[in-house]
């Protein structure tokens, strides 16, 4: 079943769901809501992507989606007397489950502005070539929602962590932080103070003995951390240095993979509970079964980045 939205027409090849799922998808005037209905018992909704973007809501046998068209790699173009905004529901399966992967179209067409004209278009929207990746990390505050307001944390707080990569090419990227030390200073060298926060291929080694976690991805392209402070260097500037790792999101493995310790459970995965397994190493060693991609390295799939300097302070100081 599809539903239209006003002034708006949905095309969508949706025969070959028909027999085990329900989409309904209202194109508003700048944004889009997409209602997924599952029918298979085994199928997690949770690994449905519009684009980049996770579900905004799911349950047992549903995902919603309520998006912004100038979000989630929507590609736009302007034909004839329409301007048309186009993306992909996908399914991201993992390899030991029944559902099968899939990828189904979504589009959305509007009647094109009067001022509107095919020649002009809004260099943002670039997606159809393949451009630099822009990568952002910073202190954020509680609720993500905008830079931090200080860059001094009490020992035992949490600090918020966002990393970014924006990518001209409509091609969804998984952002992951492969690994992050803390040091006194903004270059790392032989004889610097480091303090290690995630190593071994992307194992967030702070959630063994704190509360330190990963925070559930709104975005593909986007990954939350939630640091809790720890002594070292207190009172002295700290700078944490990371590297950045945009991947493709179906070829997670031992070596590209975000993992963090959860009490009662163990090592579990962030984007996949169901592949939890990849986190086994991090007792351990790390290792690929496959051989590095070059290609993917010479395109700046990974990236350096320096967080800082903010400063730990005791309580009672």
């Amino acid at each position: 079943m599809v539903s239209f939205g006003q002034g708006a027409l949905l095309l969508s090849l949706a025969a070959a769901m028909a027999v085990y799922a329900d989409m309904k998808v209202d194109c508003g005037p700048d944004f889009v809501t997409l209602m997924w209905t599952e029918s298979r018992p085994q199928a997690d909704t949770s690994l449905l992507r519009l684009g980049n973007c996770f579900p905004t809501s799911f349950s047992a046998g549903e995902a919603y989606f309520y998006v912004d068209l100038t979000d989630c790699n929507f590609r736009r173009l302007v034909t004839g007397d329409a301007l048309v905004y186009s993306n992909d529901l996908t399914y991201v399966a993992s390899a030991d489950s029944y559902n099968l992967a899939f990828t189904h179209p979504v589009v959305c067409a509007y009647d094109r502005p009067k001022d509107w004209y095919a020649t002009i278009y809004d260099p943002v929207f670039k997606t159809y070539s393949l451009g630099d990746l822009q990568f952002n990390i910073g202190l954020m505050n509680d609720d993500f929602s905008g830079p931090a307001e200080s860059t001094r944390f009490p020992l035992g707080s949490i600090i918020p962590i966002m990393a970014s990569v924006v990518q001209e090419t409509h091609q969804p990227l998984l952002l992951l932080l492969e690994e992050c030390v803390a040091a006194t200073t903004p270059e790392l060298y032989p004889e610097s103070t480091m303090y290690p926060i995630i190593s071994n291929k992307g194992c967030l080694l702070e959630s063994v003995s704190s509360r330190s976690k990963f925070e559930p991805r709104q975005k593909s392209s986007e990954i939350r951390l939630s640091l809790q402070t720890f002594t070292f260097a207190m009172g002295e500037e700290v700078f944490i240095h990371c590297k950045l790792l945009a991947w493709d999101p179906n070829g997670l493995d031992s070596t590209k993979k975000a993992c963090h310790f959860v009490e009662g459970h163990g090592w579990e995965l962030l984007d996949n509970l169901a592949q939890s397994n990849l986190c086994d190493c991090c007792e351990s060693k790390c290792k690929s079964r496959r051989q590095r991609s070059v290609a993917s390295e010479k395109h700046g799939m990974v990236h350096k980045a320096v967080i800082g300097p903010f400063t730990i302070t005791d309580l009672n100081s």
